[in-house]
């Protein structure tokens, strides 16, 4: 590994905690908003982002996807979609903080993978290993112990798990990096936000301007709190394989669970533990499942290159490669990034 590309995954791997740590520690941040409701901070934050997001668009000079998405009534859809879900989490998100549910929030960035996976297999009929069943299985329970816990199902955490895989499904579709994808949903939510401001403004019931300016500068901030982050990430998915992408994820519900607990001081009885408890156990058959697939596909490519190498050399016929591996290309993603990780160093 040459100097630059370690250079270059140091960068990613810097960007890639600093996205995650600030995702994590961002229930800091919304109760310094408060008199603002949960509406208010929420349409504060659509049209702040959008400034912070063209600004950024600006100094970067990256406006060539802007004509070929406008020429695609379909991905406009899928951008509308996207926007439509996102609102929804974000409100659900400000709203659980400021009212006091910070851990049964971070519960639902916790279960957000079980989520995906059980949408990958209702709508795109994804087949699944049985280790991922398993987890499947233990999320399922959790759920249930966590329902018996609280007295009632954790809407919270469904809520926001949901909202947030059907996110990621949908800008999957969309194909739009991170930066981009941001600027447009904001745009699309900016005039709603703004007509819902200014109204509320009309009617007296506005914070922005009445309780100071270091409230209105906060409320200002929301834009740079949303925007951030996700040039961070930007900057480490670019940088950094998949697969470590995907650990660093759990950063963030980590460190909103500690806030949660330590600093919120929240409850946790002795049924909600069992019902994380299980959730971790979930996420660690996942993970497991995940890198032992992936070393596993690491070891076929690269057993497929070397008969590869080896037949050019000799001038003999290439060997036909594994239709197994041919066939799934999440299995050659996986096995590309476990190859392209870094290696452990004592």
């Amino acid at each position: 590994m040459t100097e630059k590309s370690d250079g270059e995954r140091r960068k990613g791997l810097l960007n890639g905690f600093a996205a995650y740590g600030m995702w994590g520690l961002v229930p800091l941040f919304w109760p310094l908003l408060k008199p603002a409701g949960a509406v208010e901070i929420l349409a504060h934050r659509m049209v702040w982002s959008l400034l912070f997001v063209a600004a950024a668009l600006l100094v970067i000079r990256r406006w060539a996807w802007l004509g070929e998405l406008l020429r695609q009534p379909r991905r406009l859809a899928l951008v509308a979609v996207a926007a439509a879900v996102i609102t929804v989490n974000w409100g659900v998100y400000i709203w659980s903080v400021n009212s006091g549910h910070v851990v049964e929030a971070s519960l639902g960035y916790f279960i957000n993978p079980l989520v995906t996976i059980a949408i990958g297999v209702l709508l795109l009929k994804e087949r699944l290993r049985p280790v991922q069943w398993a987890a499947v299985g233990v999320g399922f329970a959790a759920v249930l112990v966590l329902t018996i816990g609280y007295g009632r199902p954790p809407w919270i955490s469904l809520c926001l798990a949901f909202s947030f895989a059907t996110y990621g499904l949908v800008k999957k579709k969309i194909n739009l990096g991170g930066v981009e994808s941001l600027a447009a949903e904001t745009a699309i939510q900016f005039l709603p936000a703004l007509g819902y401001l200014l109204w509320l403004g009309s009617r007296g019931g506005s914070t922005f301007g009445v309780e100071g300016a270091g409230h209105a500068a906060l409320l200002a901030a929301t834009g740079l709190v949303t925007a951030l982050p996700m040039v961070c990430f930007g900057a480490a998915a670019i940088r950094v394989p998949l697969s470590t992408m995907g650990l660093l994820q759990y950063l963030a519900p980590v460190f909103q669970f500690l806030l949660g607990i330590l600093y919120f001081k929240e409850a946790m009885p002795p049924e909600r533990w069992a019902g994380f408890t299980l959730v971790w156990l979930a996420l660690m058959l996942l993970t497991w499942d995940a890198l032992r697939t992936a070393r596993r596909s690491a070891r076929v490519l690269a057993t497929e290159r070397a008969r590869a190498s080896a037949a050019a050399t000799t001038g003999a016929a290439a060997v036909p490669v594994d239709p197994s591996v041919v066939a799934n290309p999440a299995v050659v993603v996986g096995a590309l990034d476990a190859l392209d990780a870094p290696k452990v160093r004592p």
